[in-house]
């Protein structure tokens, strides 16, 4: 089988890690039984939470998180290759990862990705996101081999910098990832722009599961969870910020075509900058 059907599970996360596995295991399950072969959901499945005191009482090691093992007994059980958008992950250090897991169809761990951009950030509206007070940035972006394609992992702030998808695309992934929970601002303003512009400088598909609504902790996320076309065409889309699933078949087949059509990474050339 060369062609593959993919999901995105829309989320409202909320501050209570039971009440979002419960959620999520639903969607996924509904995915499945639709005819996904790879699950996605967004950034901070298991909690949405700006106290930091609160995050951490709440938050585990991976090796004791309940949700990444409940994914992994899911993976196993649907037999699905499921990739949790990400999780708050507590580090032997006591510092916290945004880390992003990719499971085989057997529930072992295929993947991980630290997100490696910080939303440190002050909107028009007032809003202020200082990610960095909080998280650790990764360090390495990650390739993942599923049986299709290779596929790179990246999450949500990520978007805004092309360069990680550019490498991707350049080592051989035809399907690049982002898992989000863009502000409603932001995501109004720019959200559907900048993934079919990652998914045409790349000839690749973008698949980016959203959570959306607004959240126990106050914050307002945009939803439309997206997959786009290699040839920045959206191919399926949650019109809308309630939690839901949406698929589409993936032809690895047209990442080539569009490449071929339009040979951008092929012609690239390395130059110097210049100027007073």
């Amino acid at each position: 089988m060369t062609r593959f059907t993919a999901a995105c599970v829309q989320m409202r996360s909320s501050r209570s890690v039971a009440d979002n596995i419960a959620q999520a295991e639903a969607l996924i399950r509904q995915a499945a039984a639709a005819g996904a072969h790879y699950v996605q959901t967004p950034e901070m499945t298991n909690i949405l939470e700006r106290s930091r005191a609160d995050l951490m009482e709440k938050i585990t090691l991976e090796e004791q998180d309940p949700t990444l093992s409940r994914f992994r007994a899911l993976a196993a059980e649907l037999r699905i290759h499921l990739h949790a958008g990400s999780l708050a992950i507590l580090l032997p250090d006591g510092q916290v990862a945004n880390r992003a897991f990719l499971i085989r169809p057997d529930g072992s761990i295929l993947a991980r990705y630290d997100k490696i951009h910080m939303f440190d950030v002050d909107l028009p509206n007032g809003e202020s996101w200082r990610e960095s007070a909080t998280y650790r940035p990764g360090e390495q972006s990650t390739l993942a081999a599923l049986p299709w394609l290779t596929m790179g992992m990246a999450v949500c702030y990520d978007l805004r910098f092309p360069a990680i998808f550019r490498s991707q695309a350049r080592a051989g992934a035809a399907m690049l990832t982002m898992p989000a929970a863009f502000t409603r601002q932001t995501g109004q303003a720019h959200w559907h722009v900048l993934q079919r512009a990652r998914a045409i400088e790349n000839g690749a598909f973008v698949v980016s599961a959203a959570q959306g609504g607004t959240h126990a902790d106050g914050r307002e996320t945009f939803g439309h969870s997206l997959i786009v076309g290699p040839w920045g065409d959206v191919i399926a889309e949650l019109d809308h910020d309630e939690p839901g699933v949406v698929l589409a078949e993936i032809d690895p087949e047209e990442s080539l075509k569009a490449r071929q059509r339009i040979p951008a990474i092929a012609n690239e050339r390395s130059f110097a900058l210049s100027g007073q």
